[in-house]
Order: C-alpha cells, then sequence, then structure tokens
C-alpha cells in the first residue's frame, strides 16, 4: 500500500495521540497539579448578529457564550466597550490586532519604533478591558522581504519589552500562527511557543485556530500540548471556515489537548456561517458541548 504525504503524516500523528493517550490511561488522568480545563465560549464582534453592541452582547448572553472578542477599533473606545459590559455576564476575551501590517518586522528598520509603539497603544487598551491578550500576527505574505531567521531576531528582540508592558497592563500579546496560504513565517503552534520560551516573559504568548492547524498541524492534540503554559487562546473555525459542526472537522483531538493542559482561557468563533446564525450558532454550541464530552483523556 503506498501513502500519499498527508496520510503518512496523519498516520504519525494517530500513533503519537495513541501513544499519549496510553500513558493517560495508565495514569487515569493528566499530569497531576494540572487544573480541570474548560470550555469557555467566545465570539468575534463582528461574526455576531445585532445593530449594536448591546443588542450583540444580549445575544450572547442568551447563548451562554461568555467571551466577546473585539477589533484593534478599542483604542480610544474603551468606555463604549466598558459601559456596555456593565450589566452583562460577557467578558472581553482576546483583541484581534492583526499585523499592523508587518511593520514590526519590517525589513526598513525606521517603521519598527512606531509599529512597536502602537501594540503598545492596543496593550494598554486591553488591559483596560481586562482582556485576555492582544492576537499579534508578525507579517501576513508579501508584508516584509525579512527570512524567517531575520523575523525571528527582530521578534526575540522586540517582544520582550512588549510582553513586560502587556503584564503591567494586565494582559498579554498572543502569537497567532496561520497556513501557508497567509503567511510564510510562523504556522505551527510549537514554533510559536518557541518563540514566548525564547522571549522569557510572560506577557508573550500564544493562540492557535483550528482552521490553520488543520492545514499546518499532524494533531491538533500535539500542536495544543507544544503551546502548553503559553497557550492562553483559541479560535474555532471548521476544516472549510465556517461553524464547527458545519461540515466534517471533528474538534475532540484539539479538546483532548486543551484537556491535558488543563486549559482555562476562551474558544472564540472566527469563522463564516452556512445559513441563519440566529439557527446556527445554539447548534454550533450544542456540537462543541458534545466534542468537548466526547474528549475523554
Amino acid at each position: 500500500m503506498t501513502l500519499n504525504r498527508r496520510e503518512f503524516l496523519a498516520a504519525g500523528a494517530a500513533a503519537a495521540s495513541g501513544f499519549v493517550a496510553a500513558g493517560l490511561a495508565e495514569g487515569g488522568e493528566a499530569p497531576a497539579g494540572r487544573r480541570q480545563a474548560v470550555l469557555r465560549l467566545s465570539a468575534q464582534e463582528g461574526f455576531v448578529p445585532g445593530k449594536s453592541l448591546e443588542e450583540k452582547l444580549a445575544k450572547l448572553e442568551k447563548w451562554g457564550i461568555e467571551g466577546l472578542e473585539p477589533g484593534g477599533g478599542i483604542v480610544g473606545n474603551e468606555k463604549h466597550y466598558l459601559d456596555a459590559l456593565r450589566n452583562t455576564k460577557v467578558k472581553i476575551s482576546a483583541i484581534c490586532w492583526g499585523s499592523g501590517g508587518g511593520a514590526l518586522v519590517s525589513e526598513d528598520p525606521a517603521r519598527r519604533g512606531p509599529a512597536a509603539e502602537e501594540l503598545k497603544r492596543v496593550l494598554s487598551s486591553a488591559g483596560e478591558l481586562r482582556s485576555t491578550g492582544v492576537i499579534y500576527v508578525p507579517a501576513f505574505n508579501g508584508q516584509t522581504k525579512l527570512s524567517n531567521q531575520e523575523i525571528r531576531k527582530v521578534l526575540t528582540d522586540t517582544l520582550p519589552a512588549l510582553g513586560e508592558h502587556a503584564l503591567k497592563a494586565g494582559t498579554r500579546l498572543l502569537l497567532e500562527p496561520l497556513n501557508r496560504g497567509e503567511a510564510f513565517f510562523l504556522r505551527q503552534v510549537a514554533d510559536a511557543a518557541s518563540i514566548a520560551r525564547d522571549c522569557k516573559s510572560e506577557g508573550v504568548c500564544v493562540m492557535g485556530d483550528f482552521y490553520h492547524m488543520y492545514i499546518e498541524e499532524t494533531s491538533d492534540m500535539g500542536a495544543f500540548i507544544s503551546g502548553g503554559k503559553w497557550l492562553h487562546h483559541v479560535h474555532l473555525a471548521s476544516r472549510t471556515r465556517v461553524l464547527p459542526g458545519q461540515d466534517d472537522r471533528s474538534f475532540v483531538d484539539g479538546f483532548r489537548g486543551l484537556k491535558y493542559i488543563g486549559y482555562q482561557d476562551f474558544c472564540s468563533f472566527e469563522c463564516g456561517c452556512r445559513g441563519d446564525k440566529e439557527v446556527e450558532i445554539p447548534k454550533a454550541i450544542a456540537f462543541l458541548k458534545k466534542e468537548w464530552e466526547q474528549a475523554k483523556l
């Protein structure tokens, strides 16, 4: 029998996951001292139906979604969000900021200083909103001419100070790996975790996205375990970047990884939707809860 590359990698990942699962079975549970993981759902602000922030928050509460993920427009609008949140149980999860045009890792050093200052302002706003962290993509394809090695050097030189700024503000910087169609640098959770490790600041952390992980990772469980203590946010999207449950993408292996590391932060919808969101979002929530229950260690 001949295996293609994807089949070969998938087989290896399955074997690795089985090995981890077998080790857990012998011990009965995840490593001693780990907290019990929780499934805390969130949604990006632009994804939630509603004409106003208040209406969107009411929808989230009705569906039992605990978090809201705004974009970078929070700067200067902190009071608007705090006022709207005051009478709800919804919290701000992460801030989806993006790459800032790739300026922090630009081949032009003159662009990097202003980019760092801009990111500091977003981190300060995120801290004011008690956000999990600010999602940061070093560069999308075409945004820098630096090589992988050069980008990594710029980040490990620059991010420690930004991480300390984040900690003082009460938040984090979250490195997001993307798939090769969107970025040539930083495509796996382990890569992001190695950068966070080398920055030696608890304010520099990582996130994972189920859509990108389907393309770049051989094991969802392995990816999240590699994120370990640095993993503080997750994006939910199915294989075709729609709501979980709207195609054949399974989340069980990934949820098993989150349970293994005792994950406590948000899992946030960042995806499209086939059909009426008022109908489909509750279906997706029920699907994810079922997948979470099936993710036995």
